[in-house]
């Protein structure tokens, strides 16, 4: 019988992060002060995160320990398996072999724990006393509030109000972990009372949501800070054990990629799996990387290399992202947790490097990949995680059209169970092929005519 799934033990889990920002060629432009405009010093994080989660975000060190503490929690469900997507592969009548690293087994039904325990952990040995953060889809919020309840952590997350009416099992799935659950934009910040005012009938947006979670923080009288999911280089950091263990599992299997997948929203997801596999291209190994994006939100194919805030407020520091603009609001689509109007800074940076092959698939396509995956491996993907289907099913079409054999990798970073409207929607031939048009986006970057521009 053929090798179907690999499985490390327990002892083979990766015991370090590693920090691609020490390999990259070109290192990140400096974050910029949203008052000054001059480069940020850790200090000026301060009021937003704990220091030890700010040393890690300016850290150029390439490995970094992970705690025992943190260890100890992630062998819940970590390592997660290395699956041969064999019923795909017979499906598609390729001669191209298909990997899945299988992401959706942890608690929270994706990679999200992944950072959720790690930041916990080190807010919980600062010292403070209660989080926040913004979710889209609900799977970070979902994540954040499970690895709250092992810390013993109270936790308030802003949902983006078309998710948090779209999805209402998250929110349940929150407070069952003991989070409380608001959606975004909502009467209980200043920003979000403001954003009702202006646009009652908005479906929100994940700055919108930052931007509450933000000013909650801040201006909490208990001692809170906020965590983010995604997008700064500590999160893509912690998530970078998904990729580590796909590397040692590959070596089991005796293969190695020719190319390797995954969706991308801020980015942590997609970062997870590939930067080990970046570090290896960059020091000249042939692989391809491929950052699968909506069109609705084509942030990385559409989206100018900028200077631009992570929130809707203008609250957070500058960062060099490609960008739709921090006051674009995309469209409902269903593909929640990818409705974000930038992409992380290491993300962007290696896409303007040529490192990352950025690319834009339709919602329909995206849910026929995910119903075809469903039917023949059995698990029903979320529908994020459906646009790293459709980029795999596309390569292996093509290598049977080229009648060449290939190795496709790709992260199924999160299951679907609690997001089957959209397949209902999908099945009953009710959602739309959409592109987010050119004029759209030109409309939303006026706002960052004013802003320093980055070294192109």
């Amino acid at each position: 019988m053929k090798q179907k799934i690999v499985f490390l033990k327990e002892e083979e889990i990766p015991r370090q992060w590693y920090n691609i920002a020490a390999d990259m060629p070109t290192p990140l432009q400096p974050p910029l002060h949203p008052g000054t405009g001059k480069p940020t010093v850790p200090d000026d994080w301060a009021p937003i995160f704990p220091m030890n989660i700010v040393e890690q975000e300016f850290s150029t060190e390439r490995w970094i320990d992970i705690p025992e503490e943190v260890l100890e929690k992630l062998l819940i469900w970590r390592p997660t398996p290395l699956v041969r997507a064999y019923a795909l592969e017979k499906e598609l009548g390729t001669p191209a072999k298909i990997y899945y690293k299988n992401e959706s087994v942890s608690p929270a039904g994706s990679h999200k724990p992944n950072t959720a325990l790690a930041q916990v952990y080190y807010n919980k040995e600062a010292g403070i006393e209660r989080m926040t953060t913004e979710t889209g889809a609900g799977q970070w919020g979902s994540a954040l509030s499970f690895a709250c309840s092992l810390f013993k952590m109270p936790l308030k997350v802003y949902m983006v109000r078309i998710s948090f009416d779209q999805k209402p099992y998250r929110k349940i799935l929150m407070n069952t972990w003991g989070a409380e659950c608001v959606p975004s934009p909502s009467a209980d910040t200043n920003f979000g009372r403001q954003v009702l005012e202006e646009t009652p009938d908005t479906p929100g947006s994940l700055g919108i949501a930052i931007s509450e979670a933000i000013e909650d923080a801040v201006s909490a009288k208990v001692n809170t800070k906020y965590s983010l999911g995604s997008v700064l280089n500590h999160v893509m950091l912690h998530q970078t054990i998904i990729g580590l263990e796909t590397l040692k599992q590959l070596e089991i299997f005796g293969d190695y990629p020719d190319v390797v997948i995954g969706c991308v929203g801020g980015g942590s997801n997609f970062a997870g799996l590939t930067f080990p596999f970046i570090r290896d291209k960059i020091y000249g190994k042939e692989v391809r990387v491929v950052g699968v994006e909506p069109t609705a939100c084509p942030t990385l194919t559409k989206g100018p290399f900028l200077y631009d805030f992570g929130d809707t407020a203008a609250t957070t520091p500058l960062l060099t992202m490609h960008t739709l603009g921090h006051t674009f609001v995309p469209p409902p689509l269903h593909a929640g947790g990818l409705r974000y109007h930038g992409c992380a800074p290491l993300v962007s940076q290696l896409v303007m490097d040529k490192l990352i092959e950025p690319l834009s698939i339709n919602q329909v396509d995206c849910y026929n990949a995910g119903v075809q995956f469903a039917r023949t491996e059995g698990i029903v993907p979320a529908p994020e995680t459906n646009h790293a289907v459709a980029a795999a099913v596309a390569e292996a079409r093509k290598a049977k059209e080229e009648g060449v054999e290939k190795t496709i990798v790709f992260n199924l970073s999160g299951h679907g169970l609690l997001d089957l409207s959209g397949y209902e929607k999908h099945l009953n031939g009710e959602l739309e092929e959409y592109s987010l048009p050119d004029e759209e986006i030109q409309k939303a970057l006026t706002v960052l005519e004013p802003y320093p521009k980055p070294k192109v």
